[in-house]
């Protein structure tokens, strides 16, 4: 269940509060649900994983063709290559074939709500300007705009169009990661210190993840 509507600061890339705005509480107020957060953060790191581990078992190990003794009289156990799994050096029994697959899945409801709870619990980290628009590409003024913002440590940069002139300007500032509205994880949003977003990405993120749509 939503709470009431929580009002956050407007801020200029200046670092100047410009205006209030309420965000969506169906959206931004929502109580936490864990369990389908903890899901969507497996589904995403699984779906993640480059599944290239292998072993290579008995019949790929090179060399073990000879019959290392004969077959009675040693005394010893049978024994018809020395590439055995049982042997040093042998193939491996039940490894990683490298086409694995681990891939997982989270119903599009439970992913909204997912979201939801993650972007409420992270209201307190969000930092709302009130245009991404740039004059010109400059590193060093937009790192400059993000210590006024108080924007520090670990930021994720969320746009709701391609913005050139601030991508360029954000894309080597450290600690620093830029994605789309429409492309955010869970693991994302509870990965980092610090939201960015303007006014426009919100609209587009409340209007996204209202619920019933």
């Amino acid at each position: 269940m939503a709470t009431k509507n929580i009002t956050v600061p407007v801020y200029s890339l200046a670092g100047e509060k410009v205006s209030d705005l309420t965000l969506d509480a169906s959206v931004f107020g929502v109580k936490e649900n864990k369990q389908v957060m903890y899901d969507a953060v497996k589904v995403y790191q699984a779906n993640m994983r480059q599944d290239t581990a292998k072993t290579k078992k008995r019949d790929e190990v090179s060399g073990g063709g000879k019959k290392p003794w004969r077959q009675k009289g040693t005394g010893r156990a049978r024994a018809g290559s020395s590439r055995s799994p049982i042997w040093v050096g042998g193939g491996t029994v039940f490894g990683p074939t490298g086409v694995q697959n681990h891939k997982l899945a989270q119903n599009r409801k439970e992913h909204a709500l997912a979201l939801r709870c993650a972007y409420s619990s992270k209201v307190k980290d969000l930092v709302v300007v009130d245009s991404f628009k740039v004059s010109k590409v400059s590193t060093k003024d937009f790192a400059k705009s993000l210590s006024g913002l108080k924007a520090t440590g670990k930021v994720l940069l969320i746009l709701s169009e391609d913005n050139e002139k601030l991508i360029l300007s954000a894309q080597n500032i450290a600690g620093l990661v830029i994605t789309s509205a429409n492309n955010v994880s869970v693991y994302d949003l509870m990965y980092f210190d610090h939201l960015v977003m303007d006014t426009a990405t919100i609209k587009l993120v409340e209007e996204s993840l209202k619920e019933g749509k």
